[in-house]
């Protein structure tokens, strides 16, 4: 007598696919490896370039821009390679012929590609601090950028991960990456810096700016994730 299979429900799909993600990149470390370093490097060209600048510069209030451009710049890297193995070795024709909903591979790969650039971040914001700002020093406010860090962590993951597969099979798709990636971005990028900023120099009033930029990056968070997640199963098939 046959028995009928149980068919797996979408969370397991989920986690299957997340998995296959994490071990994967944790035998490789490919992306890590060049994100890290591309951040690395970035770093150093920013005291290249700030090492002339004289006492009359204000590296606090440029602090917030030239953190989120390292954060945003290396996880361009990242997301261009976060569908190299399924486009090299064909996976990912073999997860489209598996029977369910197509938006939980976005969900996976984004979650994936959120807890990579995760511990990115989590490298770079010290390393920043302490190169950039060991003598100058923070406001006593600054451990509330986790709130904005974290924000644009989530949108650059969801929006990224949307934009890396329409780009995946298209020519020059890291340049093409770059110009539809970094304008999409830059209503997030701007309400983070913001919000960074001013928790690193906690000028007068600026808790309202502060809210009024982290309601601006959760609206366009959800907003923009929730497209993605609808329009994800017409992208990859197409």
């Amino acid at each position: 007598m046959a028995v009928a299979m149980k068919k797996p429900s979408t969370w397991a799909h989920y986690v299957a696919l997340l998995k296959k993600d994490l071990s994967q990149e944790l035998h490789t470390k490919d992306m890590l490896t060049s994100m890290g370093l591309y951040a690395l490097l970035v770093l150093v060209v920013y005291g290249a370039a700030l090492a002339q600048a004289g006492s009359e510069l204000d590296i606090l209030q440029m602090a917030g821009g030239l953190l989120w451009a390292v954060i945003l710049f290396t996880s361009l890297l990242g997301l261009n390679r976060s569908f190299s193995h399924e486009k090299e070795q064909g996976c990912l024709e073999g997860i489209l012929l598996v029977p369910m909903d197509r938006s939980v591979i976005f969900l996976a790969k984004a979650t994936a590609n959120l807890i990579f650039l995760l511990v990115v971040t989590a490298v770079t914001v010290p390393l920043f601090f302490f190169l950039f700002l060991g003598q100058v020093g923070a406001a006593p406010t600054w451990p509330l950028m986790i709130a904005p860090l974290l924000a644009g962590t989530v949108g650059i993951a969801g929006v990224g991960t949307m934009l890396s597969t329409i780009t995946m099979n298209t020519r020059g798709k890291d340049v093409m990456l770059a110009v539809l990636f970094i304008p999409l971005l830059f209503p997030l990028l701007w309400a983070c810096v913001s919000a960074t900023t001013c928790v690193m120099c906690a000028p007068e009033g600026f808790m309202d700016t502060f809210v009024t930029s982290m309601a601006l990056s959760a609206g366009y968070d959800i907003v923009m994730i929730l497209i993605s997640w609808v329009l994800y199963d017409f992208v990859v098939s197409a």
